[in-house]
């Protein structure tokens, strides 16, 4: 009887063991299904951070810097499956994080140059970037500019083993760039959004970019109805004395005296606006040149459309976005910045204010003149070369 009460308990213990043995192993698998799940999601979701000095406060903020939105967007359509996190270093002048279009973007207000908030900034960032590395899967890099966002992008993606682009889109090619000394890029690192930049990179610091990836445009956002033309000659842009709207408003005083009725307009804002006003007023062109302010993107492209010539005085030029733009929307370009090494159509080069005059004139009296759309190169693809590099293929 002694006997039988001590196997029945054995059996009991035997029992309850065994449960507890099937319990864990089943937690196990569970704890293991849930970190390979996370694992495999941290795999997929590949991240591709983006540092610039400014971003769309919003998704109806269309005039700051809509080259770079045209990238993001274009990144969007051909890798659907990117996350993309956008840093903005400067502007939107507030610290925050938001959405726009399904990206991520994270702003920090850094417009203060004082140089200890500028290292308040990058300590601010850097912080951001190692809180990043642990939540995502990164798979690089991209600055846009050789300037402080390249420095701290290359000095985080040097630690962490990560691959780092950066676009040289403009003024990082000239000589006073301070932050190419520091940075030291090797040219694998560089892509140079024109010909034009490349050389004078390599003129100004003695490093050669090894790819040229151009600036582009979104052809679905022109209007797909004929558009009348008249406007005959139009400019866009911020006006400020790097873009020379001064010569823009004495070219139309001398045109003006050969064709009484040319009709210009230009389209922007900034510091110059007065002393655009008042040259204006000065050569009497009130009834041939309007000023109207800042636009939209969507109505600079509509006006594009309607105008036969673009003038483009700046004095140094990446490669202009609106240019490509009023290409596309089969206009005459003339310019004093040549950004390919090879010619375009419908892109005419001069190389002073009396050439940009004659050469408006000519085209404007020219009587079988084609105002056709040309096509240059489409984010799109520009966008499927970026990615190549950090070897995404579009899906």
């Amino acid at each position: 009887m002694v006997l039988s009460n001590c196997e029945g308990r054995n059996e009991r213990v035997q029992n309850n063991y065994s449960f507890l043995f099937l319990l864990i192993k089943e937690a196990k698998m569970i704890l293991f299904s849930v970190y390979f799940c996370d694992s495999i999601i941290f795999i997929l979701n590949k991240t591709l951070i983006i540092l610039c000095q400014g971003f769309a406060a919003n998704m109806q903020d269309t005039t700051c810097l809509p080259a770079h939105q045209v990238f993001v967007k274009a990144l969007n359509r051909n890798f659907p499956s990117l996350r993309i996190i956008i840093l903005a270093f400067q502007y939107p002048l507030c610290s925050k994080e938001y959405k726009w279009f399904g990206n991520d973007i994270i702003s920090f207000n850094g417009a203060d140059e004082g140089k200890f908030s500028r290292l308040l900034l990058w300590w601010r960032i850097h912080r951001r970037l190692r809180k990043l590395k642990k939540q995502t899967n990164i798979i690089g890099l991209l600055s846009f500019w050789c300037s402080e966002c390249a420095l701290i992008g290359k000095k985080f993606a040097k630690r962490n083993y990560l691959k780092h682009i950066i676009w040289i889109t403009g003024q990082d090619a000239k000589k006073n760039s301070k932050y190419v000394k520091w940075i030291k890029p090797s040219s694998n690192e560089l892509v140079a959004m024109s010909d034009f930049l490349a050389d004078t990179f390599y003129k100004n610091h003695g490093v050669k970019p090894a790819y040229v990836i151009p600036n582009g445009i979104d052809k679905e956002m022109f209007d797909k109805v004929q558009v009348v033309k008249n406007i005959d000659i139009l400019a866009a842009g911020s006006l400020i004395p790097l873009k020379q709207y001064n010569v823009f408003v004495e070219a139309i005083a001398a045109i003006k005296k050969v064709i009484p009725s040319v009709n210009a307009m230009l389209c922007g804002a900034g510091p110059e606006e007065q002393k655009l006003k008042e040259m204006i007023r000065q050569y009497k062109l009130e009834k041939n040149l309007s000023l109207t302010g800042k636009k939209q993107h969507g109505e600079v492209l509509q006006l594009m459309q309607q105008a036969k010539i673009f003038l483009h005085p700046s004095s140094y030029e990446g490669f202009s976005t609106v240019c490509l733009e009023a290409l596309y929307g089969g206009a005459h370009v003339i310019s004093f910045v040549k950004p390919m090494n090879h010619s375009i159509k419908n892109w005419h080069i001069v190389n002073s204010k009396e050439e940009m005059i004659k050469k408006t004139i000519s085209l404007l009296t020219k009587s079988n003149i084609q105002y056709t759309p040309v096509l240059l190169y489409s984010m799109d693809e520009n966008a499927k070369a970026m990615m190549k590099l950090f070897g995404i293929i579009s899906e």
